[in-house]
């Protein structure tokens, strides 16, 4: 489905240049959409921070249209997925951001495919987080241009290895720079043709990272070194928006191009967030606000605030509706078409209801935490319990009203119940790995575990790896799906020192079974880290490759397993992961 879906808009542009299309029409507008990960909204010096210096996103609001009340995910990967389709992302596949519950599903239709369905050059440069094998990586669903990374964070951010269309390139200088450098020269390339830039930043996600100047900045004001670490990121991006604005002021797009920018999440830590209750992760008020905003100069009109509430889902109707987009098929949209409101053409804002859910690395899809938001109050469902807030006389969420609004209390969360029904519809608890390129990388953090295995640093997040592999009824596993039969040698990506050498491992697939030794150690120390504080996330380090053997294996689904024959000593190994290298 997913790469017959890819075919459209090749075939709209071929029609396209047959006919003698114009490479730039004069209502085509550029976009630009630039979001950062785990920035909330009190991350700004326009809404009252009075540490933080935020003077291009500050001129932006000053330039352009501020959403006052917008919101989104309480995780990165399901804001993305969301804003990318328009559609509440349960619905998308996406539930959370790791285990493969991250993946969004590859028939859904991205606004890189709508825009390039339409004639425009579609560039992707930052984090993607919703998908890092076919047919779910950025290349796969609409962007002609893709470099940054497809998990949920970097264990680098300097000199690191990025994703560009599937193979590693390796940069140099720091993640920020690398990211708007590759946006600015974007930009330059496609100025005779429409564009959709989307710059996903990952500042100011953990771990912290950043060039010296900008956490001495901060430092000198007095913060510990986590606070200082967050606004330098934060800060050190707003430079970096600032480039990308003048790089559209030197090409002379400045005007016909349309500069999003918003956060996907509330802030990763309790820090000044304007009062509101909530961080990243909450479904509170403070875990879902985020800053967001649009400037198109001499169309939107500078200054203005809306203050109904907007929500992720709502960017792919609106922008369809500014652009001038010929719509392409899709799925039902849950979001709305705000075009003529932000256009200032007085239409009224129709009440509506927004609905939100976390779910963390938890097979079993539950309908808690969740929210209810209307434009004056917040439901939120815990457990078995729901509280009720009136957002208007207590934007800090202190008194809980549902004791005695209760027939306000029991209609939300009525809807509450019928909305989850239904975005829960089609909900897969396990997801195939499509073999349909010839290396892929299983890793550890995507597969499933039994026994005494654990990830090393305990959430398995994105580059965390399993260790206290010490019994054969220890067992690691991954679904895979091939459209056909395939022979692939299979490498282990692993650490093992000199005192556990010499257990057997098998990798199994239905009636077939390989065996190999663990002969060689190799049991390195972690990677220096540039970080300012201790890391919540997995720490680096190299792997070596072991080879296993070949196993066929056939069209379908199928379970790859890593089992010990027999446990020489304490530990067989530590696992990163599996490769799979097709034979020729």
């Amino acid at each position: 489905m997913g790469r017959i879906k890819n075919l459209v808009p090749g075939l709209f542009l071929a029609f396209c240049l047959a006919l003698g299309c114009d490479s730039r029409q004069d209502d085509q507008p550029n976009v630009v959409f630039i979001l950062s990960d785990d920035q909330g909204w009190g991350d700004l010096s326009a809404h009252g921070n009075p540490l933080l210096q935020t003077p291009n996103l500050d001129r932006l609001i000053q330039e352009g249209l501020e959403f006052e009340r917008f919101f989104v995910s309480p995780l990165c990967a399901p804001t993305r997925a969301s804003l990318l389709t328009g559609r509440y992302h349960l619905r998308t596949g996406v539930t959370s951001v790791s285990n493969g519950y991250e993946v969004m599903d590859a028939d859904e239709t991205t606004l890189a495919e709508l825009f390039k369905a339409n004639g425009y050059r579609t560039g992707c440069f930052g984090k993607w987080h919703n998908g890092s094998h076919f047919p779910h990586r950025p290349e796969d669903q609409g962007f002609d241009e893709f470099i940054g990374f497809c998990a949920g964070h970097l264990t680098n951010y300097f000199n690191t290895g990025l994703d560009s269309l599937s193979h590693t390139v390796k940069t140099q200088g720091y993640i920020t720079d690398i990211l708007t450098d590759r946006a600015i020269d974007f930009i330059g390339r496609n100025k005779d043709q429409p564009f959709f830039c989307y710059l996903p930043y990952n500042a100011p996600h953990s771990p912290f990272q950043l060039p010296d100047a900008w956490f001495d900045k901060y430092k000198a004001m007095g913060l510990d070194d986590e606070l200082a670490s967050l606004y330098g990121m934060v800060d050190h991006m707003d430079y970096s928006i600032g480039r990308v604005l003048k790089s559209l002021e030197e090409t002379g797009l400045e005007k016909n191009t349309i500069v999003i920018f918003m956060s996907d999440n509330g802030p990763n830590g309790v820090r000044f967030n304007g009062g509101m209750k909530g961080i990243k992760g909450q479904v509170d008020e403070g875990g879902v606000r985020v800053p967001a905003l649009i400037r198109w100069p001499e169309k939107i009109e500078a200054g203005r605030k809306i203050n109904q509430p907007l929500a992720h889902i709502d960017w792919y109707p609106t922008l369809t509706g500014l652009c001038g987009l010929d719509p392409v098929m899709t799925k039902p949209i849950d979001g709305m078409d705000f075009s003529t409101q932000i256009l200032g053409h007085h239409a009224e804002f129709p009440s509506r209801t927004l609905f939100t859910h976390v779910a963390f690395l938890n097979k079993n899809l539950i309908s808690y935490p969740g929210a209810v938001r209307t434009a004056t109050h917040r439901l939120v469902v815990r457990d078995t319990a729901h509280y009720l807030y009136d957002l208007v006389k207590d934007p800090g969420q202190t008194t809980n009203l549902a004791p005695e609004q209760t027939e306000l209390a029991g209609n939300l969360k009525n809807q509450y119940d019928q909305w989850f029904a239904s975005v829960r519809q089609g909900y897969k608890p396990e997801k195939a790995i499509a073999l349909n390129t010839s290396h892929i990388l299983l890793p550890a953090y995507e597969a499933e575990y039994t026994g005494n295995l654990r990830f090393a640093e305990g959430h398995g997040w994105a580059h965390d790896w399993l260790v206290n592999w010490s019994s054969t009824a220890d067992t690691i596993r991954w679904l895979v799906e091939s459209d056909t039969m395939r022979v692939f040698e299979v490498l282990l990506k692993y650490t093992c020192p000199p005192t556990d050498l010499g257990s057997v491992i098998s990798v199994r697939l239905g009636e077939q079974s390989i065996q190999a030794t663990v002969t060689d150690s190799f049991d390195p120390p972690f990677l220096p880290s540039p970080d300012r504080v201790k890391r919540k996330e997995a720490y680096e380090k190299e792997w070596a490759n072991m080879r296993l053997g070949a196993i066929r294996i056939p069209g379908g689904k199928h379970h790859i397993k890593l089992i010990p024959v027999s446990v020489k000593h304490k530990r067989v190994s530590e696992v990163a992961g599996i490769e799979l290298i097709e034979e020729e």
